[in-house]
């Protein structure tokens, strides 16, 4: 901050327009999130508001009206598709609604990170803003800012699932589906124990198997690398008597085909697989493959719903809005376990 604004006290929307080298009727459209402002411009007054530690006068703001149509999702920096299918489905609840959806990304370290949802609560801009990832804020702190919050925490600090996203229920419906075709031995190509989601699906493929009573080769960890499931799959001992792949995701899965492919093995004459995220080439693969779809978009429709009970505008949920967000499609490349497994 600047000596002279130091001594005038806080910053002022002018302090900020003349740092930055541009109206204060330009300013005030960056505060409003104006998307014609152009990249450049915006990492001027980006700069003037941080250097001045410019906060809007929520004062001056809740005199012109408290309302401002505006719901905000927070989101960890990093890029991950099913953020943009949940913000899409969130987004047609609120717009219809009347309000504007917008969703913000909270980087940086941990300490910078709960300053800037404290500054976010405390400006004014939003009517209520739903935290996708962990505020780091005390829950006491949270209630007593301006701006209501609900959390519903669906990744980390580093962009992955957690919570429902995570859940690995589904697994066990996999299993029990191949168990009813006959098959009895499984190998469960395990994704990236760093994520909550890979060591859920780990977990209940073992608790199931045990409650079974069927047999499993073991964990193989693969990360989320399809070359090192099909270097898996290849090096399966043939007396191991595997018939059944279970894969944490549709990219292990089609290394695991790919895997059976260079051994000789069919799917499913041979070997069934299965995956999980129902990527958009699943269905078209060769063979197309079995997996769980996750609904993101219902999930963001959801949130939504509840953003909106916080501005007593929210619509009626549908009767089945509690049922799981997740489902197994079953394809061609499971079936029956082969009478003799594949040497």
């Amino acid at each position: 901050m600047s000596t002279e604004t130091a001594r005038r006290g806080r910053a002022t929307i002018r302090d900020v327009a003349a740092r930055a080298g541009v109206s204060h009727q330009t300013v005030s459209r960056f505060l409003r999130a104006d998307p014609t402002i152009s990249p450049a411009l915006r990492e001027r007054i980006e700069a003037a508001v941080e250097a001045l530690d410019y906060r809007p006068n929520v004062v001056a703001r809740a005199m012109r009206g408290r309302r401002t149509g505006r719901l905000a999702l927070l989101l960890p920096s990093g890029e991950a598709i099913s953020s943009l299918e949940i913000l899409a489905g969130a987004t047609g609840v609120v717009e219809d609604s009347g309000y504007a959806l917008e969703a913000l990304t909270i980087g940086g370290p941990p300490a910078a990170r709960a300053q800037r949802v404290v500054d976010l609560l405390d400006s004014g801009l939003f009517e209520a803003v739903a935290g996708l990832t962990a505020l780091e804020v005390e829950p006491e702190r949270l209630v007593a800012l301006r701006t209501p919050v609900i959390l519903a925490p669906s990744y980390d600090s580093h962009m992955r699932s957690v919570g429902e996203l995570a859940d690995g229920s589904r697994i066990a419906d996999l299993v029990s589906g191949l168990a009813d075709l006959g098959h009895t031995t499984f190998v469960h190509l395990a994704g990236d124990l760093e994520h909550a989601s890979a060591v859920s699906r780990r977990e209940v493929y073992l608790e199931t198997i045990a409650s079974l009573g069927l047999h499993s080769y073991g964990v193989i960890e693969c990360g989320w690398s399809p070359e090192r499931a099909g270097d898996a799959v290849g090096a399966l001992p043939g007396a191991a008597g595997v018939t059944a792949v279970i894969a944490a995701n549709d990219k292990l899965a089609a290394g695991a085909i790919r895997g059976a492919a260079r051994r000789g093995w069919t799917v499913p004459g041979d070997l069934s697989i299965t995956g999980w995220d129902d990527n958009e080439l699943s269905s078209v693969m060769m063979p197309s493959l079995s997996t769980v779809s996750v609904d993101h978009a219902r999930l963001g429709r959801r949130i939504a719903r509840d953003l909106l009970a916080l501005v007593d505008a929210s619509p009626a949920a549908p009767p089945d809005d509690e049922e799981p967000i997740t489902r197994i499609v079953w394809r061609e490349s499971t079936g029956r376990a082969p009478v003799r497994p594949a040497g």
